[in-house]
C-alpha cells in the first residue's frame, strides 16, 4: 500500500503511443515466424490504427496466434486469465486511465518485481512501463481480448462507493430530507451524485442490461442483470436510498416530490466516450421506492442476421421471408428475449436506397441514419395506432412496429400487410403458435390473420459457456433426460461447462446467443387459423411441416458445446411440451 500512496502524489508519466517503428518491428517478427505473409502486411498498411489490430481485423492472424508468436520471440510466458486473478495491491499501482493508455494490467507484486500482462513485451515497451511503476517489471503476454476484459473486471467504478457513502453519512447524519434533495441537484461532487455515476458506469463496463436499486429494510441493494441473470454488486445503507432515488429522478426529468405513484423517465448521457440511453422506472415498494434502469449502449454495433445464432437453414428461410414485398413477420418472446435485436438485424438487411423504411417504437433504442424512426409520445398524442396511420401516408415499403400492444395497433398492422406493405413487429408470447392465438384473443378476425401473417419467429436468449474456464463435468439425470427428449446428445469431446473465472465473474457463462423457433404460415396452417383449430393441432401440423421447437434448437446448442443443459432448462420452459 506504500507504493499506492507514493504513486498518487503526482501523476505518472505515460508511455508514448505506438509508433511506425513499433509496427515495423512487429511486422518483421510475424513475417520471420512465418505466421503472416508480406502481402498481408501490404494489404493493411494504408489503414488507420495499430498493425496488430489491423491484422486481426483482416483475419490474417488470430489474437491467440499473435500473442503466442510474441511470447516465443521475446521468451516471456503467456498470461492465462483462466487461472490468474489480478491481485488488488498490484492493480492499485495504476489508475484505469493509465493502464488503458499503457495497454498493461499489473497482476502480481512481490519483493523482486511487478508482474504485468502486456500486449507487446518488447524490451523498450517493458522498460517504459517499469519507469512509470518505478519498480522492476516481469512481463507476460496477453491477448487484446483478454486485456480488454481484464481491465473491465479489475478496475471497478464502484470501488469508490464505500468512501462516498461514509462522506454522505458523516455530512448528512442529522440533515433533513428536504435539504438532502437540494444537494443531489446542486453539486456534481456530492457523494450521492458520484455514487449514482459509479453505479451506471460500472453497469456499462459489465455489459449489464438493467440496474435494480431496491430498498430492503435497513439496506439498499444494487443488482445488475448481466446476460439475463441478476447479480448483486452493492449493499448500501438505507439512509442513502432517498438521495439515490432523487438523483436518478432529476437525471430522468421526473418529479422528485411524488413518491407514491410509478414514474417513467429517460436519461441520455456519455460514459467513457460511449453514448448511453437509460430508461428509468420507479415504483413504491415497502420500505421506499425501487428503481429499475434499462441501459442501452448506443455505441454497441448492430448484429447481422448470421450473428444472431439462427441455424443456417432457418437464417436462409427467414432472409427470404423478410424480402417479401408484402406480408407480416412477427417476432415473439418475453421482455428481454432479444426481439428488438432480431428486428434491427432484419432492418439492417432490408436497408437500401431503393426502399423507404419507417419504424414506430417506444422508445427508439438504436438509431439508423437512413431509416425514418418515430418515437412514441403519449403526452403529445403519438400512439402506436395513431403513428402507424401517419406512416401509411408516408409511402413506406417496410414498416417496423416496435410492439403490438393493443387491438387497434394489431388491426392497423394487419391491414398494412394486406394493402401491399411489408410489416415487421414484436409481440409478447411464449412461442410461435401462441403468438397467433394472442392476435385472435385481441379480437382480430381469423381470416385477416391468415391472409396477412407470413411467419412467426419465437425466440429466447441463453447464456454461452465461458470458453476461458471450460472443464469436463457429468450432467444430472434430469439434464440428460431433457437432451434425450429433444434430440440432443453428448458434444464431441464430452460435456463441458464453465467453472467460473476472472472474465465471467465466476458465473461460468459469458454473453448470450439466440434460440429460434420459426413457424412459416403455409396454406394448411392458414386453414387451421380460419377454423380456429386447437393450439395443439396447429403446433403438431407445424412440427410435421419442419418447424423445430425452441427446446429442440436449444438441445442442439448443447450438443455443439455452446451452452449447457442446465442453462437451457433455466431459460426455456419445457414442462408439458
Amino acid at each position: 500500500m506504500r507504493l499506492k500512496g507514493k504513486h498518487t502524489k503526482a501523476p505518472a508519466p505515460t508511455v508514448a503511443p505506438r509508433s511506425d517503428e513499433d509496427d515495423e518491428r512487429l511486422g518483421r517478427i510475424l513475417v520471420g515466424a512465418g505466421v503472416v505473409q508480406p502481402y498481408q502486411l501490404d494489404a493493411v498498411r494504408d489503414q488507420a490504427g495499430a498493425l496488430a489490430a489491423k491484422l486481426v481485423g483482416a483475419g490474417s492472424i488470430t489474437d491467440d496466434a499473435l500473442a503466442r508468436t510474441l511470447s516465443q520471440h521475446h521468451g516471456v510466458p503467456m498470461a492465462d486469465f483462466r487461472t490468474l486473478t489480478p491481485a488488488p495491491e498490484a492493480i492499485a499501482l495504476l489508475t484505469r486511465d493509465q493502464a488503458t493508455a499503457l495497454q498493461v494490467l499489473p497482476v502480481a507484486i512481490d519483493d523482486e518485481a511487478v508482474t504485468v500482462a502486456v500486449l507487446d513485451p518488447a524490451p523498450e515497451r517493458v522498460a517504459a512501463i517499469a519507469a512509470v511503476l518505478e519498480r522492476p517489471v516481469r512481463a507476460a503476454v496477453v491477448t487484446a481480448r483478454d486485456l480488454e476484459r481484464g481491465l473491465a473486471t479489475s478496475y471497478r467504478a464502484t470501488q469508490e462507493v464505500g468512501g462516498q457513502v461514509q462522506v454522505f453519512e458523516a455530512r448528512d447524519a442529522l440533515r433533513k430530507e428536504a435539504s438532502a434533495l437540494d444537494e443531489v441537484s446542486a453539486s456534481e461532487d456530492a457523494p450521492v451524485v458520484r455514487v449514482v455515476q459509479s453505479i451506471i458506469t460500472q453497469a456499462l463496463r459489465d455489459r449489464a442490461s438493467d440496474i435494480h436499486v431496491e430498498p430492503t429494510g435497513e439496506r439498499v441493494r444494487v443488482r445488475y442483470r448481466i446476460d439475463g441473470a441478476l447479480t448483486e454488486v452493492l449493499d448500501l445503507p438505507a439512509s442513502i436510498g432517498p438521495g439515490i432515488v432523487s438523483r436518478v429522478k432529476i437525471l430522468g426529468g421526473m418529479n422528485i416530490v411524488e413518491r407514491r405513484r410509478p414514474q417513467d423517465g429517460q436519461i441520455s448521457m456519455e460514459i467513457e466516450g460511449r453514448e448511453v440511453d437509460i430508461r428509468v422506472s420507479t415504483t413504491a415498494v415497502v420500505g421506499g421506492e425501487k428503481i429499475v434502469m434499462r441501459v442501452l449502449d448506443k455505441s454497441r454495433p448492430l448484429f447481422k442476421l448470421e450473428q444472431l445464432g439462427m441455424p443456417a437453414e432457418t437464417a436462409v428461410r427467414y432472409s427470404q421471408l423478410i424480402h417479401s414485398p408484402f406480408g407480416m413477420v412477427i417476432c415473439a418472446g418475453p421482455t428481454g428475449g432479444g426481439k428488438t435485436t432480431t428486428l434491427y438485424a432484419s432492418l439492417g438487411e432490408l436497408n437500401s436506397p431503393e426502399k423507404n423504411l419507417m419504424t414506430i417504437e417506444d422508445p427508439v433504442e438504436y438509431t439508423f441514419d437512413s431509416i425514418n424512426q418515430i418515437q412514441i409520445n403519449e403526452q403529445a398524442g403519438i400512439t402506436f395506432a395513431g403513428g402507424l396511420k401517419s406512416i401509411l401516408r408516408q409511402d413506406p415499403d417496410v414498416i417496423l412496429v416496435g410492439e403490438i400492444r393493443d387491438v387497434d395497433t394489431a388491426r392497423i398492422a394487419v391491414q398494412s400487410a394486406l394493402t401491399g406493405h411489408f410489416v415487421l413487429s414484436s409481440l409478447h408470447a411464449t412461442e410461435a403458435v401462441s403468438a397467433l392465438y394472442r392476435l385472435l384473443d385481441m379480437g382480430i378476425e381469423a381470416f385477416l390473420i391468415a391472409s396477412s401473417v407470413t411467419a412467426v419467429v419465437a425466440q429466447r436468449l441463453v447464456r454461452r459457456s465461458c470458453t476461458s474456464c471450460l472443464e469436463p463435468y457429468q450432467p444430472s439425470p434430469d439434464e440428460l433426460a431433457f437432451l434425450q427428449q429433444f434430440g440432443g446428445g453428448e458434444p464431441i469431446g464430452g460435456f463441458q461447462h464453465g467453472t467460473g473465472c476472472h472474465f465471467c465473474a465466476h458465473t461460468g457463462y459469458l454473453e448470450r446467443i439466440g434460440v429460434y423457433e420459426m413457424l412459416v404460415i403455409t396454406d394448411e396452417v392458414r386453414e387451421l387459423i380460419v377454423d380456429r383449430a386447437p393450439h395443439d393441432q396447429m403446433r403438431k401440423l407445424a412440427r410435421n411441416q419442419g418447424m423445430r421447437t425452441l427446446q429442440e434448437q436449444a438441445a442442439q446448442l448443447v450438443t455443439h458445446g455452446t451452452t449447457t443443459a442446465a442453462e437451457v432448462m433455466r431459460s426455456i420452459y419445457v414442462a408439458g411440451v
